[in-house]
């Protein structure tokens, strides 16, 4: 059953400015809960303003966030949590590519800032839940435990950035839009409808602390270029580049390879290789993997015990597909039941039951399928 509370809870609403947080929080203030909204300064040094819909936690955002407080009628506060989102969200950025792996920032802002930091303050100061504007439900069983499921419209779920809050976590956490079967454009109707200006605001994309979008010019400012070589399967060399940390695995466009291939075929990123500073390409079928390892898994309830069959999702806005996955000595073997194209080390892999998350875990190591060569 999806939880339903008896009695009113102390709440504090994440506010990042946008639609859906506020329509969030006041969606819980409607609710009978006694909420508060706090805006979180994650920025050391916020623009005035955001450009479209790239990046977010701008001076424009806080004001935002804070007008539409004050039509909820609910208290408001910015909270500055810029040097731990440098610490815990941006500097794990780099790093993680620096190493030649693929990190979802998103996901690791949920599990160590607005579930962590943020949940951590908000439990000393007396408050019961946290309140955000994702599209998730939390279910609560009949025994008193939580559980973490997909949304109700699966066009707008968000669960997956979400599949690293335990249950601790989330016998703390509240998302007023995850059980509602609305369009984007009904909440924006409803937004307009409670007299909240942000019901026309345009959704942020991209990496919220990168507001161009231009990851490679925000990589290179951090590590510096360094030029190396792009290789086939080989082992010639085809063309360079100015940084391994600019490449992702299965990328296909900014390759600057100078000639095409023998088969005349696209090439894409197969593997990046940050201690000779190698990025080798091949043929798509050359990216199909087969089973994977997965490290530092987190659970939303119990850790599964034995193999099981799941299915899984590998990133924010990709399908489902069919695995078998079991879980070894604190690491995660999982096989594919088909081959999948463009996993790459660093990005998280979350399981699911039907529709209950039932944990995630970082990629460690891909198996690829093994292609014959024909003279």
């Amino acid at each position: 059953m999806t939880e339903t509370r008896q009695r009113p809870l102390r709440v504090l609403a994440a506010m990042s400015g946008g639609v859906d947080s506020a329509v969030a929080a006041a969606r819980a203030a409607e609710a009978g809960h006694d909420v508060t909204g706090v805006h979180l300064a994650l920025s050391a040094n916020p623009q005035s303003f955001r450009t479209g819909a790239r990046g977010c936690c701008t001076i424009e955002d806080s004001r935002d966030a804070r007008r539409a407080a004050d039509v909820i009628g609910i208290p408001f506060y910015v909270w500055d949590l810029a040097e731990r989102f440098r610490e815990d969200v941006v500097e794990d950025f780099v790093a993680e590519y620096e190493a030649g792996r693929t990190p979802n920032p998103c996901l690791r802002c949920n599990e160590k800032i607005k579930f962590a930091a943020l949940l951590d303050k908000a439990l000393a100061l007396g408050f019961d839940a946290v309140c955000t504007g994702h599209y998730a439900t939390v279910v609560l069983r009949e025994d008193g435990t939580r559980e973490l499921h997909r949304a109700s419209d699966m066009a707008k779920d968000q669960s997956y950035v979400l599949g690293v809050l335990d249950e601790k976590q989330l016998a703390h956490a509240m998302f007023p839009l995850g059980d509602t079967l609305t369009t984007k454009d009904e909440i924006r109707a409803e937004a307009e409808r409670r007299g909240l200006a942000v019901a026309k605001k345009p959704d942020s994309h991209d990496i919220c602390f990168i507001a161009d979008g231009d990851t490679q010019g925000f990589l290179a400012k951090r590590l510096g270029k360094a030029e190396g070589d792009i290789v086939d399967e080989s082992g010639a060399k085809v063309g360079t580049h100015e940084g391994a940390f600019g490449f992702t695995i299965g990328q296909r466009k900014g390759l600057r390879i100078g000639h095409p291939a023998p088969d005349g075929k696209p090439r894409y990123v197969l593997d990046i290789s940050p201690v000779d500073n190698t990025v080798t390409v091949g043929p798509a079928e050359s990216l199909e993997v087969t089973a994977l390892t997965a490290i530092k898994p987190r659970w939303c309830g119990t850790a599964p015990s034995g193999p099981g069959t799941y299915t899984a999702q590998l990133r924010a806005h990709g399908g489902e597909t069919e695995v078998s996955a079991e879980l070894v000595d604190d690491e995660l073997l999982v096989t594919f039941t088909e081959p999948v194209r463009g996993v790459a080390p660093g990005q998280a892999i979350v399981l699911y039951d039907d529709t209950r998350v039932v944990g995630s875990a970082t990629i460690a190591t891909t198996t690829r399928r093994r292609h014959a060569v024909t003279a």
